[in-house]
């Protein structure tokens, strides 16, 4: 079915069983008849990721998208904001396991999981396609570096699935224990949650001897897009239909050119159609033969909305404020994130007020933030009144990747 065939049937179900999307479109003026083609889109306002908070405190739990009884969903996620992401299912499953079928995963495989499994959907998505596969999952989560490292080695284990900085670590750490090179059993890798290097890739792929690859994605649409060998930037999964649009009249842009990424999926359980991720990036005018019929990516450039993405979270200014709002002391903050030795590092820049000068305020931000964010701050410095630009963004990335 084509890309106007499959939209056509989506958006006539999402109005009918969507009251988000039938309020959505009556408000537009438009009738699904009056979505004929992909191009026909651009009669729809793009739906903000961050008005989906807002969405869903109007109409609770999941603002009028779901389109089943809530009863049968397995599992509903939470995503800062907050947003809580249902997951009833994909319509079309062999999309969700692209990636990983790109990098070999079979039977036989043992595949470290490295992403989290609580409350957000990374790590249960990934453990899902890693078994679909075939593959059996080691459900290690984050951090314990010389625990992976034991697992590694004692297990066998042929595969990993998490953020490329970590995989560096487990690495650098093996060395240093003496473990050399080729002892180390991993060889096949997906990395997603933050930008896959030049450098790196030359260092798992070369020094190692891997297959990677890179997955693009977000919490409330899945895996949507990934890397293949000789394809500048992502091959776009089946699941969904992407657009690059003005981030400012939700038009679409020329194919080429850098806009921000909407995406329509298409799971008519879970329409959500013409959703702006926030990201910025730009469509391939014809997609390279090497992504069969799906679309392509050319690159993700940054965010074109207020979030920044951390250690494979979603910092937002919301939460930076919300957390500083629990001590009077303080006046005006700003988050700031660098990179030191493949890791995200989170400073918190505090002004307090001057009546409050002498106050110790560092360990209340530190908890206040790991409480609303889920990210642990690594350091709160208290600056001079003034040195907060009130005008410029409250989470300022001031990361270099390479």
């Amino acid at each position: 079915m084509t890309f106007d065939a499959r939209l056509r049937d989506l958006v006539a179900h999402a109005y009918a069983h969507a009251p988000a999307v039938k309020r959505m479109m009556d408000a537009a003026g438009v009738q699904p008849s009056d979505i004929q083609t992909a191009a026909d889109l651009q009669k729809l306002p793009v739906t903000p990721k961050d008005r989906l908070p807002e969405l869903q405190r109007e109409n609770p739990p999941f603002g009028g998208f779901l389109t089943v009884d809530p009863s049968t969903l397995p599992r509903i996620y939470i995503s800062p904001g907050p947003i809580f992401d249902p997951q009833p299912g994909p319509d079309d499953p062999q999309s969700a396991l692209a990636p990983f079928a790109s990098v070999g995963f079979a039977p036989g495989d043992r595949v470290l999981n490295t992403f989290m499994y609580h409350l957000t959907p990374a790590g249960l998505l990934v453990d899902e396609a890693v078994r679909a596969l075939g593959a059996a999952v080691i459900p290690s989560g984050p951090g314990n570096t010389e625990l992976q490292i034991m697992m590694m080695t004692s297990l066998g284990v042929t595969g990993y699935v998490g953020t490329p900085s970590f995989l560096a670590i487990i690495l650098d750490k093996a060395a240093e224990m003496g473990i050399p090179k080729e002892a180390v059993t991993i060889k096949k890798a997906v990395f997603s949650a933050e930008p896959y290097t030049p450098s790196q890739r030359a260092r798992f792929e070369g020094e190692y001897g891997m297959t990677t690859t890179s997955a693009y994605g977000t919490a409330d649409l899945g895996f949507i897009a990934y890397t293949k060998a000789g394809v500048t930037g992502f091959c776009v999964v089946g699941s969904v239909y992407m657009e690059i649009c003005d981030p400012t009249t939700g038009q679409n842009v020329e194919p080429g050119n850098a806009g921000e990424i909407v995406v329509t999926l298409f799971n008519k359980k879970y329409p959500l159609i013409r959703f702006g991720t926030g990201d910025l990036g730009a469509l391939a005018p014809e997609p390279d033969p090497n992504c069969g019929s799906a679309q392509q990516l050319l690159g993700l450039f940054g965010r074109s909305g207020d979030a920044i993405k951390v250690r494979g979270m979603f910092l937002h200014p919301n939460q930076v404020m919300a957390a500083v709002s629990r001590i009077p002391a303080i006046k005006r903050a700003q988050a700031v994130i660098t990179r030191e030795n493949n890791r995200d590092v989170i400073t918190v820049n505090i002004e307090l007020n001057p009546e409050h000068a002498a106050e110790h305020i560092e360990e209340g931000v530190i908890q206040y933030m790991q409480a609303m964010a889920r990210l642990r701050v690594d350091s709160v410095v208290v600056v001079e009144p003034g040195t907060i630009d009130p005008t410029q963004r409250t989470v300022k990335d001031a990361r270099s990747w390479e």
